[in-house]
């Protein structure tokens, strides 16, 4: 279960806010659902053991269920993240709560065609 079904997704963003901000991280929200093989796939390479560390040191991850898309609809809007045109999409946000970046074209579909690399590259370029 990497994404929590009952979980209150508004307040944990709000203490991933809260933690970044004493920490100087950036905050990733990873929307999706358990259902979703490609978000398996992420999981896992976020949790590949060079990713691991990069996303520990400088992120902090929120993982926001989607449901079957009838679920926190209202804070992937918010964010600019379309689930409705795929899942895994992550959004990456400043310490502050900016939004820095938001996958708006299907970007995590392919993620079992990609590599730990992949990953790698996306953690470095939005790191603080």
């Amino acid at each position: 279960m990497i994404y929590p079904e009952f979980a209150d997704a508004h307040a944990e963003i709000q203490q991933a806010l809260s933690m970044a901000a004493k920490e100087h991280k950036r905050v990733i929200l990873d929307f999706g659902g358990n259902w979703c093989a490609e978000c398996q796939v992420l999981n896992q390479y976020l949790h590949d053991e060079n990713n691991l560390r990069l996303l520990v040191s400088n992120f902090v991850l929120v993982h926001i269920d989607i449901g079957h898309m009838d679920r926190n609809t209202d804070i992937a809007s918010r964010y600019g993240v379309p689930i409705t045109k795929g899942v895994p999409a992550l959004a990456v946000l400043s310490e502050h709560g900016k939004v820095l970046y938001s996958q708006k074209n299907k970007e995590g579909e392919a993620m079992s065609r990609t590599d730990e690399a992949s990953v790698t590259e996306f953690l470095n370029k939005w790191k603080p």
